[in-house]
């Protein structure tokens, strides 16, 4: 308690290239210079947890967020704990938002036929690192006539 002006808010993390993924946060209100942020993160909570090897740092040095490689997320629900110290005292914050950055689709396919007018379109729906589900996509088709 008497703590959470330190607290980090606005947590969040985007993937891209499929393998990449730079988590952001900001620091807290009352957070002082000597205030250091600690990310851990894992596939599941209490299981093989590691810290952040790659920190982003602002102008006073404190930690703001870090940058992943080689992440695989699939499935699973990642776990994030961020620990922040303040000469001694530690503040534990959860919690967060993760965004994909999709590639295009692969492979665009494009058939149509004279006679009936009809264009069919396929395409391979693109590589992703958490998103399992391939409901989970939405294209969007712009055709133009030139």
């Amino acid at each position: 308690a008497g703590m959470n002006g330190t607290a980090i808010s606005d947590f969040a993390c985007v993937i891209f290239n499929v393998s990449f993924m730079n988590c952001t946060w900001h620091v807290g209100r009352t957070a002082t210079e000597d205030t250091q942020y600690f990310l851990y993160w894992g596939p599941l909570k209490n299981e093989n947890v590691t810290e952040c090897q790659n920190y982003i740092k602002d102008t006073s040095g404190r930690r703001i967020g870090c940058r992943f490689q080689n992440v695989t997320i699939k499935n699973n629900i990642p776990y994030f704990l961020v620990n922040g110290s303040r000469s001694g005292q530690s503040i534990h914050i959860s919690g967060y938002i993760i965004v994909e950055k999709l590639t295009p689709p692969l492979n665009v396919t494009v058939n149509c036929t004279e006679a009936s007018r009809r264009c069919s379109i396929w395409w391979q729906p693109p590589r992703t690192s958490h998103v399992e589900n391939m409901s989970c996509f939405k294209y969007e088709i712009v055709i133009e006539n030139k």
